[in-house]
């Protein structure tokens, strides 16, 4: 009898993680995403030189490859393969959180379309960081990223925004940012509520709180350095209009079942007027429904 053939054991798929790392400061990296870092087979970066920098600083030796906005399609096949062989991933950008404003959703969804598990390793966000020190309401906000860079565009876009109840939160270039600021004044006024936070978590942090028109005064008068975030305030909501008497009225018999003397007074207290031009319009409706 032969040597009986056995068939290897399929390798386990391995798994792609999504790597936030710092955006300033080194030590905000976390103890996980170190370890990852330190774990997996190959870590895709935005620009490898940028990331060599964190990676000598905690003596990270784990292979690097590029994968940045121009290859990541071609770059995702070549990471699909060593997943599929059960060798591990780890995306990283420049800075912050991948695929946020930044390379990564392509080789994610990529990824996710072949089967495979992509792991999030939370951490640094810029707009986040930025959110969290405005002392604006951040219940609800929205993450507009960049704005557009043509003049003409980004007034167009910010109007689609200017009546929005959410904080909004965008990033600029410092190049652009008298200009944004000149746009916002125009479409949302002077007086909305505005934080630029400049160069988060470095040595130069600055996290400005005022208005448009005060964040173009203070930074119109010096030479602008650094990433900026900025969050706009909500706008104001519109007011509603005026509730007449009959609609009151009308309101409140829907509300509770009341005598009509008793409904007058509850709704001349509500609108605080006259109890008598209250009365009238009860007999009205009565006039009219009868």
């Amino acid at each position: 009898m032969g040597t009986p053939v056995t068939e290897s054991a399929p390798a386990r798929p391995g798994i792609l993680y999504v790597v936030a790392t710092p955006i300033g400061n080194l030590e905000d990296l976390t103890f996980r995403a170190l370890r990852i870092l330190r774990e997996v087979d190959l870590v895709a970066a935005e620009d490898t030189r940028h990331s060599r920098k964190l990676f000598s600083h905690y003596g990270i030796a784990t292979p690097l490859t590029s994968c940045f906005a121009h290859n990541e399609l071609r770059k995702a096949e070549d990471i699909l393969r060593l997943l599929e062989t059960g060798r591990s991933v780890a995306l990283i950008s420049d800075a912050g959180t991948p695929a946020i404003s930044d390379p990564g959703y392509l080789l994610v969804k990529r990824c996710r379309e072949a089967g495979h598990t992509v792991v999030p390793v939370p951490g640094p966000s810029a707009a986040i960081a930025a959110l969290s020190a405005a002392g604006q309401p951040v219940d609800r906000f929205a993450f507009e990223g960049f704005l557009p860079s043509r003049a003409a565009a980004r007034r167009s876009h910010l109007e689609q925004l200017a009546r929005e109840e959410r904080s909004l939160v965008f990033y600029e270039a410092p190049h652009r940012l008298l200009a944004t600021l000149k746009d916002l004044e125009m479409v949302c006024g002077a007086g909305r509520g505005l934080t630029v936070a400049r160069e988060l978590t470095k040595l130069h942090e600055e996290i400005f709180r005022g208005t448009v028109g005060t964040a173009l005064e203070h930074f119109g008068a010096s030479r602008i350095r650094g990433e900026l975030v900025l969050v706009l305030a909500p706008a104001a909501a519109p007011e509603r209009p005026a509730e007449t008497v009959r609609e009151a009225l009308l309101r409140k018999r829907r509300e509770c079942d009341l005598p009509p003397r008793q409904l007058a007074r509850e709704v001349a207290r509500e609108l605080g007027v006259a109890g008598s031009e209250v009365y009238s319009e009860v007999l009205r409706l009565k006039a009219e429904e009868e």
